[in-house]
């Protein structure tokens, strides 16, 4: 690791990108943040992730008799199609393991690049051991998606690059985390070369290993990832990347959902390109950053690494619908209207010309009546003024806001509780994309206790989400909970949240 600026400089990543990847001003986010914002387009590589970099280096330093015995890689996406195309342009034949939830769109890019591909496992640990069974048993050379320092140093030349392009007066580089691959190899050359720009690494709250290992000291083990940003969904760090973070990253800021999809809707809005939600997390830290950093505020530039852009366009309707909560341009509200002539015009009234983006309503009782009601405001003291404002007329509200189960499933089926319902329980579930995920799932639970509601959401990656819910009797509680453990499906209890019992529940 002390040598990891000379391995950067000796990397071969000129060999497969002759030219650096642009470094291009963002003058919209530059007016709006009020600091100069510079994009380093990383989704421009003939595979449009930096991945590439690292994967090519690790490939260009193999001997010939590691060539011959051909490589092999796990992946879910973009490490896959790196690799792939490193083998390609070295020669050797290339194989990879990819979980069975992998969208067809990475599949296809990474088979059109002429490997063989094993479809294995429901994620991407699944995929990792299968493969390392198999290199165990074919002998074939395994590159590693980000813990090698090889593979490390590949990924540094994009800090490299950044110095030579980016104006003197250099602030801080924003660079996504995952594994911690490229931010390792990046830091760990700013500062040797120039100590005073901060490194600062970007992860999503539902998938902060890096953030996690970084603050105990020690590689952490999570139990669960989030799965929108696929590209970063790491359960554990590396052993080198985690050294090389607690050397030279300054510091791991963690993102929401909403403002990851806000960032691609920025980066659009920038470069006419659409990043996937890893590609985008760098903007999104930017943001964040600034905004709670009001020194940070000068001269100097600030850049995001945009590390890549392979989406699916199943997945932009989910986005679009989250950008603009993460813009602070929508608010969220349940509220409660009397049940009477004129209420409904009442309330309308209250909210004026405000644009309403979303009007879900209910007859709850001959009372009363729940509304889930969407608005757009500007910034988050508008939304502080809606709610007032409601409040102020005597309605029971609840901003919503920034509550996933109320944006995932309870807009999209107000209802109130069904009639004879009893003994209810409700959960979240997290579903892999694969046949017979829902067959397992009802084979298992839905012979014993009756299915009283199910509602599916899929975000177009591996998994989708799914709020159901169980008539469970009080006795059989214990043996219910034990038979969901045995699943072995994502799930979490959600009766008591406050969005369910009011939209859904009817309590």
């Amino acid at each position: 690791m002390d040598e990891m600026l000379k391995r950067v400089l000796n990397a071969r990543v000129t060999e497969v990108l002759p030219a650096p990847t642009p470094l291009t001003e963002a003058p919209g986010l530059t007016q709006r943040l009020g600091v100069p914002v510079w994009l380093k387009r990383e989704d421009l590589t003939p595979v449009f992730s930096f991945k590439l970099r690292g994967a090519y280096n690790r490939i260009a330093l193999l001997g010939e008799e590691e060539l011959a015995r051909g490589i092999i890689a796990a992946s879910a996406g973009n490490h896959a199609q790196g690799v792939a195309f490193a083998s390609r342009r070295r020669g050797a034949r290339c194989r990879i393991v990819m979980p069975r939830t992998t969208p067809d769109i990475k599949i296809a890019a990474v088979r059109g690049y002429g490997a063989e591909i094993d479809l294995f496992g429901d994620n991407y640990s699944d995929a990792a051991g299968h493969a390392r069974e198999l290199a165990a048993s074919t002998g074939m050379t395994v590159v590693p998606p980000f813990d090698d320092l090889d593979v490390i140093a590949g990924q540094g030349t994009v800090g490299l690059e950044i110095l030579r392009q980016a104006p003197r007066e250099l602030g801080a580089i924003l660079a996504p985390v995952g594994g911690g691959g490229l931010i390792s190899g990046v830091a760990a050359v700013i500062k040797e070369l120039r100590p005073e720009v901060r490194v600062i690494g970007v992860q999503p709250e539902d998938s902060a290993a890096m953030a996690l290992s970084l603050e105990k000291g020690q590689r952490l083990t999570l139990d669960h990832v989030g799965i929108f940003a696929d590209g970063v969904a790491v359960r554990q760090v590396g052993e080198y990347t985690l050294a090389l973070c607690q050397r030279y990253v300054d510091e791991i800021i963690r993102v929401s959902q909403d403002e990851i999809c806000a960032a691609i809707q920025d980066a659009f809005l920038e470069t006419r390109t659409l990043l996937e939600p890893a590609g985008a997390l760098s903007i999104a830290g930017l943001k964040r950053y600034v905004a709670r950093a009001p020194s940070s505020r000068s001269g100097h530039a600030h850049v995001a690494i945009a590390s890549g852009a392979n989406i699916s366009l199943s997945r932009l309707g989910y986005i679009a619908e989250r950008a603009e909560v993460g813009e602070d341009r929508e608010a969220l509200f349940a509220v409660t209207i009397p049940e009477q002539p004129g209420s409904f015009l009442e309330f309308c009234a209250v909210l004026g010309k405000r644009s309403v983006t979303e009007f879900n309503y209910r007859l709850s009782s001959r009372t009363q009546a729940h509304v889930f009601i969407g608005v757009g405001v500007d910034g988050a003291r508008g939304a502080r003024e809606v709610e007032s404002a409601l409040a102020a007329k005597g309605y029971t509200v609840s901003d919503l806001t920034h509550d996933d189960l109320a944006k995932n499933h309870v807009r999209h089926m107000v209802g109130g509780l069904g009639q004879g319902v009893e003994n209810e329980v409700l959960y979240t579930f997290e579903f892999p994309e694969r046949p017979g995920a829902l067959l397992q799932f009802l084979t298992a639970l839905g012979g014993r206790w009756n299915i009283s509601l199910f509602h599916y959401r899929n975000h177009g990656t591996g998994f989708g989400r799914v709020l159901c819910g169980f008539e469970v009797p009080l006795a059989s509680r214990a043996e219910f909970a034990a038979a969901l453990e045995g699943l072995g499906f994502s799930h979490r209890p959600v009766g008591e949240n406050p969005v369910t019992r009011f939209l859904i529940a009817g309590r």
